[in-house]
């Protein structure tokens, strides 16, 4: 009986579907508007409603490549799924909680804020901001950069559109004028929006490129990056198959070289020799000039009478009969 149980519980479990085999790879894409359906990342799903809702995160160095952003966390939710892609809308953003940490210190003041601000196509939005000082401040100062810091939120939101308040939050634009406007309270290190939250949906925007045009560009990029690489292993191909051609023309090459410069060699040599000489002959004249001009005239008339010449004249005579 029990092997017969066994039997039938492996023969069970070999008509079992299995479940990894049925999952499909999707790419998962940032909004349209204003990300142009940017691909962020890739996602398994064994069906289409399994995928709908999930939400994807990532930090806006990944995102976007800014290194200063390394510690802003992005959060995207998948409202839609067409083919292999999973459409994705922007829910709001967050500062890693070790990052905040180190801002804080001791003597340091801390303002916090929370504020829920419209924009102009609808949305509504959640952003909380931290104030770093560069010292403790009272209650009423802090009373002062919550009032402000209200003001600059609310007002930015309601002159700009959803994508344009992204923009503002995950650059530097909302965050300057932040800092910018309370400097006149006091000293100010850090103004930042460390958290954002998307609490209802306003009116879709449909700018931007679609979906099938993306897919045209990418499949482009593709084959330009294919073609160069095609190109670059041809090119490294050829110069294997010719290495040994080169190596006979590089002994030939430097063979020639060897023998014109042994050549040259020679030919530098003899003028060498050539000018050597001559400067000499030169040098000794010079001596000889030199030699007879410091000579007093009874040295030279004791030369000429030596040398069996006549001794009578001027030193100049005395000096051109020697050389004689």
């Amino acid at each position: 009986m029990a092997s017969r149980k066994n039997i039938q519980g492996r023969a069970a479990a070999r008509k079992q579907k299995d479940k990894w085999k049925a999952k499909r790879w999707y790419s998962i894409r940032a909004p349209r508007f204003p990300w142009n359906y940017q691909q962020i990342g890739e996602t398994l799903g064994e069906a289409d409603e399994n995928i709908l809702g999930r939400i994807y995160e990532m930090t806006q160095q990944e995102f976007d490549g800014d290194f200063t952003k390394m510690h802003v966390k992005l959060r995207f939710r998948v409202t839609d799924v067409v083919g292999s892609d999973a459409l994705t809308e922007f829910i709001g953003h967050q500062h890693q909680n070790d990052y905040t940490r180190r801002q804080i210190r001791r003597y340091r003041g801390k303002v916090d804020g929370v504020y829920d601000a419209v924009t102009t196509d609808g949305y509504l939005i959640r952003l909380k901001t931290l104030v770093i000082t560069d010292q403790r401040i009272k209650t009423s100062i802090k009373q002062a950069i919550r009032s402000i810091s209200q003001d600059i939120i609310l007002g930015y939101a309601a002159k700009s559109t959803f994508a344009k308040l992204q923009k503002g939050m995950l650059g530097s634009e909302l965050e300057d004028s932040l800092k910018e406007s309370l400097k006149s309270i006091t000293r100010v290190r850090s103004a930042v929006v460390r958290k954002s939250q998307l609490l209802q949906e306003g009116v879709v925007v449909e700018d931007g490129p679609t979906l099938d045009e993306v897919h045209q560009e990418e499949q482009r990029s593709a084959a330009e990056v294919k073609a160069r690489k095609d190109v670059a292993l041809e090119a490294a191909m050829s110069e294997e198959d010719g290495d040994s051609e080169e190596v006979d023309i590089l002994a030939a090459a430097e063979a020639l070289d060897s023998t014109e410069k042994s050549t040259e060699e020679e030919t530098q040599d003899s003028s060498k020799e050539d000018t050597e000489t001559k400067e000499k002959e030169a040098t000794a004249e010079s001596d000889a000039d030199e030699d007879l001009t410091s000579l007093t005239v009874a040295e030279l008339k004791a030369r000429l009478k030596s040398a069996g010449k006549p001794v009578s004249g001027k030193k100049d005579e005395l000096i051109s009969r020697l050389k004689e």
